[in-house]
């Protein structure tokens, strides 16, 4: 979500003091309105990464942003009417489709997840190809072994026992920081994939009046942690991650990563 211009406070960016020492990539890339896929933060990493005569440091970020620019991923088409066409059908009769062209889909797709299964069927309409086909592609089978597209080294540093501390204190901050001022002055502009960020969705509710502001905050605390779950399983599987235990200290942490990347 640092793609978007305009959206700082709730997404935790770098400011402009700490870019200037050190050289930052995919930042302020996109407004706020735009539709910026997984694909496209592949494509223009991967221009960074390919032309970047020194390593890199590839940092924060969800799961799947991070394997799209290390790994073998490509993408399949989309088509903007047939998205829309497709997102106005109930999740039942979506699933039912999906079932009906594909009966294993389940297995591979999250059917409780709408935007998954409009995906799904977006591809079979686009490319006829089913997921039980799409999982039998030699890429595919890369990416299940986690065979990398390109050589790095990965370091995890999990908070353990203090991320739900640490996520109230972010919050803490943000509620400071001016979250609500910068999601009512970006109210207007957010797109489709700008307002499902976690921290807007919950100020864009309190500002039309479904919750209140002590209920914002609370629902994205929640939904915080949620996500910190789902992250840290989907890290915790990936073998080529080498973890450091949690320490207090930050240069302890800094120096034990060194160590770990060198």
């Amino acid at each position: 979500m640092q793609v978007y211009r305009g959206m700082n406070v709730g997404t935790a960016k770098p400011t402009t003091i700490e870019r200037r020492g050190v050289a930052h990539h995919l930042i302020d890339v996109a407004e706020p309105e735009c539709e910026f896929s997984v694909a496209e933060y592949r494509r223009l990493g991967r221009q960074v990464i390919d032309s970047s005569p020194v390593s890199l440091i590839i940092t924060g970020g969800s799961g799947l942003h991070f394997r799209a620019l290390v790994d073998p991923m490509s993408f399949a088409p989309t088509d903007d009417d047939l998205r829309s066409e497709l997102e106005d059908r109930s999740l039942e009769t979506l699933v039912a489709d999906l079932t009906a062209i594909d009966p294993e889909a389940s297995r591979l797709v999250d059917t409780a997840n709408k935007r998954r299964v409009v995906r799904a069927l977006e591809i079979f309409r686009l490319t006829g190809e089913t997921p039980s086909r799409r999982a039998l592609s030699a890429e595919a089978e890369d990416l299940r072994r986690y065979v990398p597209d390109i050589e790095f080294t990965a370091v995890g540093i999990d908070p353990g026992d203090n991320v739900d501390e640490r996520i109230d204190w972010r919050l803490h901050e943000m509620r400071r920081g001016g979250l609500v001022e910068e999601v009512e002055g970006l109210q207007d502009r957010l797109g489709r994939t700008a307002r499902l960020a976690v921290g807007y969705r919950e100020i864009l509710d309190h500002l039309a009046g479904r919750l209140t502001l002590d209920e914002a905050f609370a629902a994205i605390g929640q939904n915080t942690r949620r996500l910190a779950r789902k992250q840290r399983t989907w890290f915790q599987r990936d073998p080529r991650i080498r973890w450091i235990p949690w320490m207090e200290d930050e240069a302890d942490r800094v120096e034990r990563a060194m160590e770990m990347l060198s």
